[in-house]
């Protein structure tokens, strides 16, 4: 073996050392690494027209928040869209073929993604979850609520 591919075998190692070393806790924080940067998600959109793209809102009880946005979003081409709730008392609580069938996950809290990231860990292990960060402040179809949903949710997924 000559001296520059010893070398470029040992870097190697290295830098997947170096990974695993950095994959282990943030997968133990819920993270991804290594993270894209915003600059270039914004850039990629989720949604392309020519496919049908699964989206799952989900609040607390599934009463004003995740229903507003599965009405908002129910009609647009090319979605299907369907709402659920963290809470055992929810309307439709959130359950495992939900969230199997969803592409995209949109939670309205953090602690939306923490209670679903603690009930699912393994199921929600290689799944984007989305918080728009929006406070439980509106009834349903709230004005100020579905301006919210659509700008929110129209930029992530590029439609808007």
């Amino acid at each position: 073996m000559t001296a520059p591919t010893a070398l470029k075998r040992e870097k190697n190692w290295k830098q997947l050392y170096l990974r695993s070393e950095k994959l282990a806790p943030a997968k133990q924080l819920g993270m991804t690494y290594p993270r894209a940067p915003d600059s270039r998600l914004a850039d990629e959109p989720i949604f392309t027209e020519s496919e049908q793209l699964n989206i799952l809102f989900i609040c607390s009880r599934n009463q004003w928040r995740s229903p507003t946005a599965e009405r908002i979003w129910r009609n647009y081409p090319g979605l299907s869209v369907c709402s659920a709730g963290t809470s055992a008392n929810a309307r439709h609580p959130v359950n495992e073929a939900d969230l199997r069938r969803a592409d995209v996950i949109f939670v309205m809290e953090e602690k939306h993604k923490s209670r679903l990231v603690a009930a699912y860990p393994r199921l929600l292990e290689h799944q984007t979850i989305h918080v728009l960060d929006i406070p439980d402040d509106y009834k349903f179809m709230d004005p100020e609520l579905v301006e919210q949903l659509k700008v929110s949710v129209g930029a992530i997924l590029g439609i808007l």
